[in-house]
């Protein structure tokens, strides 16, 4: 009996949990689609995966996409997930109810609904509320993850942001914005010239497909390997400066409506279809805002650090000052020594839940205690601002735009590489 063979019989058994059960009395199991590492893809799991993402697709107009490329799809995004689920708990990353069930919360405020309301409209769109808490669970671990093995190593030279801000002057498309769709036919990470002429091969066969009417949106469902290829590969409105500049170069000279010729990358080929460009003044909300920040430690638990936020919560409400007691108690020593500011910032400065208890509080309103990969906080917001992006610190928006597509780019070449090191065996044909 070789490896795979008891592998597949471990995954049988654990399934099966049949110690008191006589074979006579064995009912069907739910069948093995895939086996990814040391988890499995059941049959049930993936229909009710291409389910949810059925009825989103629906939502959005795109239902006409055929089941069979819909599956396909879904399934590469569910191996994705979970081996990345697979490495963030070997680092030990997780979200508990209490940091779940205030993301969910600041999701239903953005649209402007009680979390009861919110929980009814999700459902009322024909996805199961419980399938989609935990897929926003495990969505806030990936995040976490890619944070730590991609952003954080991301490392941007003096000299790299001198010369972008060299070349933003002098370029006239710095200030354009783009809304683009995406296709990506991937090579993988070591790949041989056979595998790259066979992926030029597949973009050019996209391409013809689509000089001959096929829509976009739906060949990057079908065809594409991107990380938007679900949503028609949608990547949104960008500024020129935050794309790749193979992408800008691409579409620089087509027209709305219109699509580029496969272009080559270290991840493969790529398709781009130009939604719409802007050369608008483009302004942002900014929050001045500042914060107790207390850190969960050995000595330290999550309750207690919470606890010890509500005690000073309590005392600003009864009239204490934030700023001294941040000053007192803070254990970020940047703002720590300037009362808990943090200063002026935009869209994308601080983490995503930071940012969207921000965004839900009014002037002068102290937060509840919420945690996030740096601890606990309390947050008081102090001013709100609409500001001119292109006014701000050329250096830092130079560094940041800089950040955003190495981090973008190295997401891509780090999510190819996890996916081709992991032992993935498809057990049904037909999935």
């Amino acid at each position: 009996m070789n490896i795979k063979t008891l592998k597949k019989l471990f995954i049988f058994l654990s399934l099966a949990s049949a110690s008191s059960i006589t074979i006579a009395s064995l009912k069907p199991l739910d069948r093995i689609v895939v086996i990814v590492n040391d988890d499995v893809i059941t049959q049930t799991m993936l229909q009710n995966r291409v389910e949810d993402f059925r009825n989103q697709l629906e939502l959005s107009q795109l239902s006409r996409i055929e089941p069979e490329t819909l599956k396909k799809q879904v399934l590469e995004r569910m191996i994705r997930d979970i081996i990345q689920i697979q490495q963030a708990k070997l680092f030990g990353i997780t979200v508990d109810d209490l940091m779940l069930n205030r993301m969910l919360e600041q999701l239903a405020k953005s649209n402007n609904m009680s979390l009861e309301v919110f929980r009814e409209t999700i459902e009322n769109e024909g996805i199961n509320y419980t399938r989609f808490r935990e897929q926003t669970r495990d969505e806030l671990i990936i995040k976490q993850l890619q944070q730590r093995m991609v952003a954080n190593k991301v490392t941007i030279s003096d000299q790299e942001v001198k010369q972008f801000i060299e070349q933003s002057e002098s370029s006239d498309s710095s200030n354009i914005t783009y809304h683009l769709r995406h296709i990506l036919i991937a090579t993988p990470e070591s790949a041989t010239p056979e595998d790259i002429s066979k992926a030029e091969q597949e973009a050019e066969f996209v391409y013809k497909r689509l000089e001959h009417g096929s829509k976009f949106e739906d060949l990057a469902i079908k065809e594409s390997t991107g990380r938007n290829a679900l949503q028609g590969g949608d990547l949104g409105k960008r500024k020129a400066n935050e794309l790749p500049l193979i992408f800008v170069d691409a579409v620089k000279n087509i027209s709305p409506g219109e699509f580029s010729k496969p272009v080559k990358s270290a991840s493969g080929f790529h398709l781009l279809y130009l939604v719409s460009s802007s050369n608008e003044q483009l302004m942002i909300k900014q929050t001045r805002a500042r914060h107790i920040l207390i850190r969960t430690t050995n000595d330290v638990s999550d309750d207690q650090a919470r606890t010890t936020l509500l005690k000073l919560k309590s005392d600003i409400d009864n009239g204490k000052s934030f700023s001294e007691l941040a000053s007192k108690y803070s254990e970020d020593p940047g703002s720590k020594i300037k009362g808990g500011d943090l200063g002026w910032a935009g869209p994308g400065d601080f983490t995503p839940v930071f940012e969207n208890v921000a965004n839900s509080l009014s002037i002068g309103q102290v937060s509840e205690p919420f945690k996030t990969q740096f601890g606990w906080h309390i947050l008081e917001v102090l001013e709100h601002r609409e500001h001119d992006q292109k006014k701000s610190n050329k250096e830092n928006q130079a560094r940041n735009t800089i950040q955003k597509r190495k981090i973008d780019e190295e997401l891509r070449l780090w999510l190819r590489r996890i996916r081709d090191e992991a032992y993935v065996e498809f057990i049904d044909d037909d999935a």
